[in-house]
């Protein structure tokens, strides 16, 4: 196993380091639980998928973590940051169990922890999660705070998948589209030549869930199967899209609570989630106004791929092949994870993690702290 060359002051900067096994971590805004993934990889190259798995989070500690979202102040994020790293480093065992692997055969570990408040246009950002514990209870390399330098630069600190984004499209027609669906959607655009450009589009499943948690009793729209029988209140829709946010210039990005659904509050269930997933199809729709060119095929990754009323929306909208990432072999409930292992080989490399046409960054923008395990 080819070791990863570290500095003593935590950034490698080897240039020349070959393909490493790297296992990301990602703690979704859903709060369903910890995406943990393996991959092998240069920081350029993604040269092998390896195994994923997700690891729910039990509903105390659920509601635990939903009590300490927005409340930068709250006392109690201190106990919960530390429960939720004892709990990715749950995941890490977890996996390698899984694989049948020594923890000797990773390299690095990829944490993104968990994002309790995101204000790009105040730079400030919060993910909670302690990667100097996390590398004492995996005995891992792990590589923590992959926004922080970016925002402090100009940058809005999100998207940040893009680059692993068109690390996997390397071999695919373009220009495509990659439209992740998790809470907030973001969509990433690879050009012919390589060019990328990424944003976040509007909603994506947040509002949808929020409706039916508070509609119906239930936290998700399981199978699409309210959204598809109601039908859409198209001057709600109509209100919904005039938001501000559709006419910004990219790069731009959001929080999951910048869009709110008190216009519904008059719908049925079902009608309510139907116009909501009309109103996630739509603003991809206008998101295609900045697209420098029309994508000959949306793929799609994130928890909205599996709501099928969803996904026919998007068919319908955009006119255009619109599929989930498997049908090009890729991992999609892993892919988020993928991307933090990734990008922590690329923050070992001091490659970029952000561009200026990714987040709106002045200049090609590394980042990330590494965390060397210690004794416990």
């Amino acid at each position: 196993m080819v070791g990863i060359t570290r500095s003593e002051q935590g950034l490698a900067h080897d240039r020349e380091l070959a393909s490493v096994t790297a296992l990301g971590l990602m703690s979704g805004t859903s709060l369903d639980g910890i995406d943990a993934a393996v991959i092998r990889t240069d920081g350029e190259r993604v040269e092998e998928l390896g195994p994923a798995l997700t690891v729910p989070y039990d509903g105390a500690f659920r509601e635990r973590l939903r009590d300490v979202l927005k409340d930068v102040a709250d006392d109690r994020i201190p106990a919960v940051s530390r429960e939720l790293t004892l709990l990715h480093a749950e995941a890490v065992r977890r996996l390698l169990g899984l694989a049948g692997w020594s923890a000797s055969r990773v390299d690095v570990i990829g944490f993104h922890g968990h994002t309790v408040f995101h204000r790009p246009e105040d730079g400030t950002t919060r993910q909670i999660g302690d990667g100097a514990l996390l590398a004492r209870e995996t005995g891992l390399p792990v590589v923590v705070d992959f926004r922080g330098q970016d925002m402090a630069l100009g940058g809005q600190g999100a998207p940040l998948a893009p680059l692993y984004h068109a690390a996997l499209a390397a071999s695919l027609e373009k220009p495509v589209a990659v439209l992740n669906i998790g809470r907030v959607a973001n969509v990433t655009w690879i050009g012919r030549g390589g060019e990328i450009l990424a944003f976040d589009t509007g909603p994506g499943n947040a509002l949808i869930d929020d409706w039916t948690r508070t509609t119906i009793g239930q936290g998700m729209d399981q199978g699409g199967r309210l959204a598809a029988s109601g039908r859409v209140d198209e001057r709600c829709l109509n209100r919904l899209l005039e938001h501000a946010y559709f006419l910004e210039r990219p790069p731009k990005s959001l929080d999951r609570d910048d869009f709110r659904s008190d216009l519904l509050d008059h719908l049925s269930p079902a009608d309510g989630a139907a116009t909501l997933v009309a109103f996630t199809a739509g603003a991809v729709v206008a998101a295609l106004e900045f697209l420098p060119e029309r994508p000959r095929r949306w793929l799609v990754c994130g928890g909205g791929r599996h709501n099928p009323a969803l996904m026919r929306a998007l068919k319908q909208y955009l006119e255009t092949p619109v599929e989930s990432v498997e049908a090009v072999g890729w991992q999609g409930d892993a892919l988020e994870a993928q991307a933090f292992g990734f990008l922590a080989v690329r923050s070992l490399r001091g490659l970029p993690l952000s561009l200026p046409t990714t987040t709106g960054v002045a200049a090609a923008t590394t980042g990330g702290t590494l965390h060397l395990p210690s004794a416990k």
